[in-house]
């Protein structure tokens, strides 16, 4: 697989850096990558319309009009998959990074072993959204991604898989928990739920970024922590 990263700076100087990097990544981890270097967001977002093939982005925050932030906003719209990197010389903007689902930040100068340990789990990730739920339904086959799985919940003999559409299956809880990933945390008899959704977490329900809200049988709450703590 080749790899597609975007590095998108206003600084011809960290671009150059950052691109020999990516160089010295890929070769000593013996991955294929396309580089493409960007001087505004605005030129990356003309490009995206055109091409959202791209895999991870490295993104300054201070650029020109539009932030990185802001230009991540857009990205995360349509495309959940896609790891998001801010590079920048200001810790005061990491905060901001939560509501885009940022992989990590990193500060400038640009660490060569920090930017390794980072692009290493941007693949992880990468390679695990890879992964699909088959489920047989009415006579046909249906994968889903198992990134897109928000959540699972039990109604008597049935397991209703909440994806982008919800699949209604005739299956145990215990039979779909096997092909997920780890990724997933068991809330219960009730439900399985996919940490990357969750937005807040009560003693007693899981609030999910969709609005959703699942109930958290009592002594989990530690255990989901602890979970969403491993996970990120």
């Amino acid at each position: 697989m080749i790899y597609k990263i975007a590095i998108c700076d206003d600084s011809k100087e960290d671009t150059g850096f950052v691109s020999g990097l990516l160089k010295r990544w890929a070769a000593e981890r013996q991955v294929s990558i396309q580089t493409e270097s960007f001087p505004s967001a605005e030129s990356f977002l003309f490009q995206y319309a055109e091409d959202k093939n791209y895999d991870i982005l490295l993104l300054d925050i201070e650029m020109g009009q539009m932030d990185g932030v802001t230009m991540a906003r857009q990205i995360r719209r349509d495309n959940e998959t896609v790891q998001i990197v801010f590079i920048t010389g200001y810790s005061e903007y990491i905060a901001e990074g939560y509501e885009v689902a940022a992989l990590h930040y990193l500060l400038k100068p640009v660490n060569g072993e920090k930017l390794f340990a980072v692009l290493d789990r941007a693949v992880e990730k990468l390679r695990r959204s890879e992964r699909c739920l088959t489920l047989a339904l009415s006579g046909e086959m249906v994968r889903i991604p198992l990134h897109e799985i928000r959540y699972l919940d039990v109604q008597q003999n049935y397991v209703t898989v909440h994806g982008k559409e919800d699949y209604t299956v005739k299956k145990s809880l215990g039979e779909l928990e096997k092909l997920l990933d780890e990724e997933f945390f068991r809330l219960g008899r009730g439900g399985i739920v996919n940490l990357a959704y969750i937005s807040r977490v009560t003693k007693t329900d899981v609030y999910l970024k969709d609005g959703s809200v699942l109930p958290l049988p009592r002594g989990r709450y530690e255990a989901l922590n602890r979970a969403i703590i491993a996970s990120n």
